[in-house]
């Protein structure tokens, strides 16, 4: 690959795993995050996530950028519909903090790599 063909790999290689993280954001972030920010117990479970995702990407070599967390993302969703357990669509996710708090390791990861991602600026 010539360098000008690097120019234009990045941009092509960054859309899929962004368009990942705005679905994750729809499903689950977005619901999380605003219970998050009325409830302090859910938030300060979620900043103990978001901490450990970090780690978790620290560990295998990986940034906390747009591809590595989609890629954490996916392996977590995948994870989920193995244990029988899928994603919520769009506007399906729990509501309240109480629920949130009492959602499984799942959703509450999903919305820890969500807080990621608002908070570094990907989505």
């Amino acid at each position: 690959m010539t360098n000008e063909n690097l120019t234009y790999a990045a941009p092509i290689a960054v859309r899929p795993a962004r368009a990942y993280l705005d679905e994750m954001m729809a499903r689950v972030g977005v619901d999380g995050l605003a219970a998050a920010f009325a409830e302090p117990a859910l938030l300060a479970r979620l900043d103990q996530h978001a901490a450990a995702v970090r780690d978790a990407l620290r560990d295998a070599g990986r940034v906390a950028d747009a591809e590595g967390l989609a890629a954490y993302a996916r392996s977590i969703a995948a994870g989920a519909v193995r244990m029988g357990r899928p994603l919520p669509e769009p506007g399906f996710a729990p509501m309240s903090g109480a629920e949130w708090l009492a959602a499984g390791f799942p959703l509450v990861r999903l919305v820890a790599i969500c807080l990621i991602a608002e908070t570094e600026g990907l989505l």
